[in-house]
C-alpha cells in the first residue's frame, strides 16, 4: 500500500505548535507525527504526517490540519531500495555481535550472537558507524548490569532490539515513528527468533500507551538524531528506572556536548564516548 505524507517546515515555535496540533487531531487514529530539526543554526524544523490512507480524512481535512502552515504532500511507495547494496555488504562485528545478511550465514562462527537483517525499508543494517556503536556499547552494559526492561527507541529495522533481546533474553518494547519500519521490523524480528520477546509498535511519542505501559525501562537505546534526542531528554528521563542506563547515537562529534548537557540538566551522568568516524555513541545512566 502507498504511504502519502504530508509535511511542513517552520521556526521552532510553530513547528512545535503544528506538531502538537498535529498529533491532537490524528494522533489517536494511529496516524503517525514526527518533527525533525532540519537547520540546526536557524531551529527550522520539519513536522510530517504519515497517513496509510490520506482518503480516510480526506485531503482538504488534512491541510487544514496543517494551517495556517501551508503542507506539501508526497507519495511513499513501498520499495526494496536496499535489495542491490546489501548484496555487497559484508558481516559487521561489533563486540559479540555478528551482523549479516543470509549469504554469509557460513561466516558464523560459535560464540556469535547472529543478527541477520537482509534488504528492507528501513534504516539499519549495521554497516553504519552508529549501529556499532550501541551494539558494541549494549554488549558492555550487559557485562556489568543486566536489565530487566529494554526500551528501542527509533528502531528503524530492530538491529538494537533484536542484539539485546538474543544478549540478555528480556522484554524489549521497538517503537518507531514510521509504519514501514515497523512492518520491516516485525519481520525481522521473526526471522531471529526473538518474537517472543521484542513487541514492535508504530509510536510517534512518549505519550503512546505502549510506553506507559512498558516503563519504567532499565535500558534505554535511542538511535536517531541529535536534535530529537535533546528535545526528547526530559521524557527519556522520566521514563528510565533508577539506576537505569541510557545509549544515544546518530550524534555528530560537534553535537556531543550539547547532547551531553542536556541529559546532565536531567540528572544523567556520561559513563562513556564511542567514536566511530564522525559520529559517536555516549552511554549515560541515572
Amino acid at each position: 500500500m502507498t504511504q502519502t505524507r504530508y509535511f511542513a517546515r517552520a521556526g521552532k515555535t510553530d513547528a512545535l505548535a503544528l506538531f502538537d496540533r498535529l498529533d491532537a487531531r490524528f494522533g489517536e487514529e494511529g496516524v503517525p507525527v514526527a518533527i525533525v530539526e532540519i537547520d540546526e543554526a536557524s531551529g527550522e524544523q520539519e513536522v510530517s504526517a504519515y497517513f496509510e490512507d490520506d482518503g480516510a480524512f480526506g485531503r482538504e481535512a488534512i491541510e487544514a490540519a496543517f494551517a495556517p502552515v501551508t503542507a506539501d504532500r508526497e507519495d511513499l511507495p513501498e520499495i526494496d531500495w536496499m535489495q542491490s547494496v546489501l548484496a555487497d555488504l559484508k558481516p559487521v562485528r561489533a563486540g559479540r555481535f555478528l551482523v549479516h545478511g543470509a549469504h554469509d550465514r557460513d561466516k558464523v562462527s560459535a560464540g556469535d550472537i547472529a543478527i541477520e537483517i537482509e534488504a528492507g525499508q528501513a534504516f539499519g543494517t549495521g554497516h553504519h558507524g552508529t549501529t556499532e556503536g550501541c551494539l558494541t556499547m549494549i554488549g558492555e552494559i550487559a557485562r556489568r548490569r543486566l536489565p530487566a526492561r529494554v526500551l528501542d527507541l527509533g528502531t528503524g529495522s530492530a538491529v538494537l532490539a533484536i542484539g539485546v533481546a538474543k544478549l540478555v533474553r528480556v522484554p524489549v518494547l521497538a517503537t518507531d515513528i514510521d509504519p514501514v519500519a515497523v512492518r520491516v521490523a516485525k519481520a525481522n524480528v521473526r526471522a531471529n527468533g526473538v518474537a517472543g520477546l521484542v513487541d514492535c509498535v508504530t509510536a510517534g511519542g512518549f505519550h503512546a500507551s505502549a510506553f506507559s505501559q512498558a516503563r519504567p525501562f532499565d535500558l534505554i537505546v535511542a538511535n536517531i538524531l541529535a536534535g530529537p534526542l535533546m528535545k526528547l531528554a526530559p521524557q527519556m528521563a522520566r521514563h528510565l528506572a533508577p539506576g537505569g542506563d541510557v545509549v544515544l547515537s546518530g550524534i555528530l562529534t560537534r553535537q556531543r556536548r550539547a547532547v551531553l548537557a542536556a541529559y546532565s540538566a536531567q540528572g544523567l551522568y556520561h559513563r562513556k564516548t564511542l567514536t566511530r568516524g564522525e559520529w559517536v555513541t555516549l552511554h549515560l545512566s541515572r
